[in-house]
């Protein structure tokens, strides 16, 4: 598949797949369309049940043990310990993240609102509590989205961040996989896998992206669940 890069990631019914302990995701493409209105198909395609949240670019996270037919609570986290349950978040250019460890999995959806608030911590911090683990062995991957070599933000966001270090800086561009990155390892995540394909110059036909399509586009989804 163009634009996946060597193993851990992998093609999975041309989707871009990897695997995590005790766990597998997915990273979809436009080849499976927009996932708000194939998330069934999606479903079916995997053989699990999704569970996706209202997002609101914030930092709340929810934990489910169950997948109704609808959007569950306000959150941009979703976790779970229940096997055939499967966590999903949509974006199209904010930062996809899947975590697994200790017999529980989560998705994250990461804006820069989210990574100024604290979703990737929350997140992390659910998956812990519900791990079967007293001290589990954390994995993650963040999927695509917008990247240092295209996300040009304003001077005020760029403060928003410097406090933690101007490794985050490109430019006037902002690195939201290097701040993924820095705040999961923060928060404990032992072993992180970034895909680091950026959505905004990635092919049209491949990835959805807000900002390149003056927001009239599709959202990709990031599920993960047990295996």
């Amino acid at each position: 598949m163009s634009g996946v890069p060597a193993p851990p990631f992998y093609e999975l019914d041309g989707q871009i797949a990897i695997e995590l302990p005790g766990a597998r995701a997915v990273f979809t493409t436009a080849a499976w369309g927009d996932v708000r209105e194939t998330a069934a198909e999606i479903a079916t395609r995997l053989g699990v049940s999704v569970a996706r949240a209202n997002q609101v670019h914030g930092a709340n996270v929810i934990e489910t043990d169950a997948a109704p037919n609808r959007l569950l609570a306000d959150a941009d986290g979703v976790t779970t310990s229940t096997p055939g349950i499967a966590p999903m978040v949509i974006c199209a250019d904010c930062v996809p993240i899947v975590i697994a460890g200790g017999g529980a999995v989560a998705a994250a959806h990461a804006g820069w609102k989210g990574l100024r608030d604290g979703v990737i911590a929350n997140t992390v911090s659910m998956v812990s509590r519900l791990s079967s683990a007293a001290e589990p062995e954390l994995s993650a991957a963040i999927g695509p989205c917008a990247g240092a070599c295209c996300y040009e933000v304003s001077d005020e966001l760029h403060e928003t961040f410097a406090h933690r270090g101007q490794g985050f800086r490109n430019g006037q561009n902002l690195d939201l996989n290097a701040i993924a990155r820095q705040q999961l390892s923060e928060a404990g995540v032992e072993t992180i896998h970034d895909l680091a394909l950026c959505t905004i110059c990635s092919d049209p036909d491949h990835l959805f992206s807000y900002r390149r399509d003056r927001h009239a586009t599709g959202r990709q989804g990031a599920l993960i669940w047990l295996t």
